[in-house]
């Protein structure tokens, strides 16, 4: 049944997202960029109905009153293709630093221009990096929120850290707060493949991180508090979905948190 569940929800996931960039392009390209971006934040509601009604999978939001007014960066664990759209309802103008190749890509790529998402070269360097830096600045100053994965690539859920300094650059460079974000879709959403779980999880907005912080003060604030709530979310999810199949990092820091609380 869950083969054949996750067969007809990816299936109707990639549909939804075909049909809807087609069929409402008019209203997306003619519209106010700001006004236009209803249809993103709509087709993540959608696919948010879909894997409810098809998989069984289900979320809840906690911590909305800790997102500021205004500008800041968002900074989410990574597991799976679920968190790159889920939570753009929440969300009132969000921006994107993402690889050049997805503004190639035909429809979607005019999607993430007309959203002025900046894109760049994974391995740009010198100039072009601060032509990238410069072009966030210009977006923040607008009031957006930058959204950044700061272990850069999705990650299998209770893998061991592996965050990038990168983001210790730019909240210096942006002066701007940074919200990390909590929560495990990877055991409901592998990564990597097509199966998809029941279930339900949490997603946890914690307080953010205030500007001013020295950028060695801020990477070891922001991992410390991500990864102690991470932990507790892992756990709460795992009791709370008995029977859920855990990849294999999971199940290994399930067996050391476990091991911990006895000690």
């Amino acid at each position: 049944m869950i083969i054949l569940r996750s067969i007809l929800f990816n299936t109707l996931f990639y549909a939804n997202l075909i049909l809807q960039m087609i069929l409402l392009s008019p209203y997306y390209f003619l519209a106010p960029r700001k006004k236009a971006f209803v249809i993103p934040k709509n087709w993540a509601r959608s696919n948010h109905w879909l894997m409810e009604k098809i998989v069984g999978t289900t979320f809840t939001v906690e911590g909305l009153e800790n997102i500021p007014k205004g500008g800041y960066i968002l900074a989410p664990k990574h597991q799976s293709l679920w968190d790159t759209y889920a939570l753009l309802p929440w969300l009132d103008d969000p921006v994107y630093i993402l690889k050049r190749e997805l503004m190639w890509i035909p429809i979607f790529g005019w999607y993430v221009a007309r959203q002025k998402m900046i894109p760049v070269d994974r391995g740009a360097k010198g100039k072009v990096m601060v032509g990238v830096m410069e072009r966030t600045k210009k977006e923040m100053a607008d009031g957006r929120q930058l959204i950044i994965y700061p272990e850069g690539t999705r990650r299998p859920p209770g893998a061991e850290p592996a965050y990038k300094y990168g983001i210790a650059r730019i909240y210096r460079d942006l002066e701007v707060p940074v919200v990390p974000v909590a929560m495990h879709p990877g055991l409901f959403w592998p990564r990597r493949k097509f199966l998809r779980f029941p279930g339900h999880f949490k997603v946890k907005i914690l307080p953010p991180i205030a500007p001013g912080l020295d950028p060695d003060t801020f990477y070891e604030t922001l991992i410390e508090k991500l990864e102690w709530v991470s932990d507790e979310l892992l756990i709460e999810t795992v009791e709370n979905n008995p029977g859920l199949p855990l990849p294999p990092s999971a199940a290994k820091r399930m067996k050391e948190l476990l091991a911990e609380k006895d000690a």
